[in-house]
């Protein structure tokens, strides 16, 4: 075995190890027995659920479909099939309880451990489409199901944010390094080509891919996301009560929900509070605004005289380098993300100040656009021309219709291997569970 094949198979057996602690610590170490078979939302699975489906998952693609092993416990797939069962509907399921979850994944974990130790790993020759793309090439399916598991992760903590009654989760680290708020409120994008989407990154999924040369003519982009601070001042100028900066569609949802702040804030004696995690606390004016959903964002930017940006220009700010002419994995290079770089992975149950983590801007200058708060953009979710379909259609393309729209960059609660420049994450317009936020961008003036 190559050094380099015995190196990835090492970074593969970490970073399994780190996503089951992380679950672990979201569900049998942090709520007890009652806690994870309710169902603290019909938005969203009881927490037992998620932590067996995490292992049957597992043991699908990695024993089965690369391992050419027997089926561990195949009666339990239909339980734990996302498609076949709503959220609202599982808690009704006969369920494995705790322990038994607990005792199925250690189970999975031990053979997928052996697994991988007899696995071959080889690199094939990148194709832009992904025609030719094995279940093993580079290591993808064990990086396909780490990212899955810290996905469910994510989905698990907007079900802590969710659930009532005391905290359950510890507070992580206050440190985020230096706060040095951006130069200029807004960056321009110089007009001209880039390359959107990668044909080469091992971790990438099939919406990712393929690459292509995009050309945009020249915007302004925020140059940080818009802060609370920012958005309460939408909302004290009657933001939620003017439907002229709102769609019809948003307009409708406002009225329907009876919308006045974001998800999880209330005024009390004229200030804003908001509810984190079993906290009560004041909103801190320098975070990031979060739980906004697609339609109050983008009523929030038509306010402010702007416009939410495509996906492509997000992209084109997060990772392009006009000196160069290349575009990077993340928006500080190629490197992997550091706690210089981005708020990311849990260390802090919230976003850190606009202005943190200066390390991490893109060659442009635009900030924190990895970690923090993912950001709306205005683009429905489609797959790229050229798009194939691997190693299933319910990752993708079942998706791609006109209810969702894309979101990009992570969050605080997002980990480091699930999430780059070129990532894709979608969800309906509708939806605020999510730790979901914003930037602005806007056309150049042209005389």
């Amino acid at each position: 075995m190559s050094v380099e094949r015995e190196r990835v198979k090492e970074r593969i057996a970490a970073e399994l190890d780190r996503s089951r602690r992380r679950s672990n610590g979201l569900t049998l170490e942090s709520l007890d027995e009652e806690d994870l078979l309710a169902q603290h939302s019909p938005l969203m699975s009881p927490l037992v659920w998620d932590l067996a489906h995490i292992g049957n998952y597992e043991e699908q693609w990695l024993l089965r479909a690369a391992g050419g092993r027997e089926a561990l416990r195949p009666d339990i797939d239909g339980l734990y099939d996302a498609f076949e069962n709503p959220r609202a509907d599982r808690v009704a399921l006969p369920l494995l309880r705790p322990d038994e979850a607990r005792e199925y994944n250690e189970r999975v974990r031990r053979e997928v451990l052996d697994t991988l130790e007899g696995a071959d790993l080889s690199a094939r020759p990148p194709d832009p489409a992904g025609g030719d793309r094995s279940l093993l090439d580079a290591g993808f399916v064990f990086h396909m199901v780490i990212q899955h598991e810290h996905m469910h992760d994510e989905t698990m903590l907007a079900t802590h944010q969710l659930r009532r009654g005391a905290p359950a989760l510890l507070e992580g680290s206050t440190e985020i390094g230096p706060v040095i708020p951006p130069e200029a409120e807004e960056v321009l994008v110089p007009a001209g080509p880039f390359t959107l989407g990668t044909d080469d990154d091992p971790w990438s999924f099939d919406n990712e891919r393929p690459a292509r040369t995009v050309d945009l003519p020249a915007y302004l982009i925020d140059a940080a996301p818009v802060s609370n601070a920012a958005y309460q001042a939408f909302i004290d100028d009657g933001g939620y009560r003017d439907p002229r900066w709102w769609s019809p569609a948003g307009w409708e949802w406002r009225t329907a929900r009876g919308a006045v702040a974001p998800a999880f804030w209330t005024l009390e004696a004229g200030r804003w509070a908001r509810r984190r995690f079993g906290r009560h606390e004041d909103v801190p004016p320098n975070e990031p605004v979060q739980h906004v959903s697609f339609h109050e964002a983008s009523a929030y930017a038509r306010w402010a005289g702007k416009r939410l940006p495509t996906e492509a220009e997000w992209e084109k700010a997060a990772r392009h380098d006009p000196v160069t002419g290349r575009s990077h994995r993340f928006p500080w290079g190629d490197e992997e993300p550091e706690p210089r770089h981005a708020n990311l992975g849990q260390r802090r149950l919230g976003p850190a100040p606009v202005g943190a983590h200066p390390d991490g801007a893109s060659p442009l200058g635009v900030r924190q656009m990895i970690g923090d708060v993912w950001e709306w953009t205005s683009t429905t979710f489609h797959g790229y021309p050229g798009f194939r379909a691997f190693p299933y259609r319910e990752y993708s393309e079942v998706f791609f219709d006109e209810g969702y729209k894309v979101l990009r960059g992570g969050s605080w609660a997002t980990h480091p291997t699930a999430v780059r420049s070129t990532f894709r994450n979608w969800d309906h317009p509708i939806r605020r569970q999510i730790f979901s936020g914003f930037r602005c961008a806007r056309d150049v003036d042209r005389d």
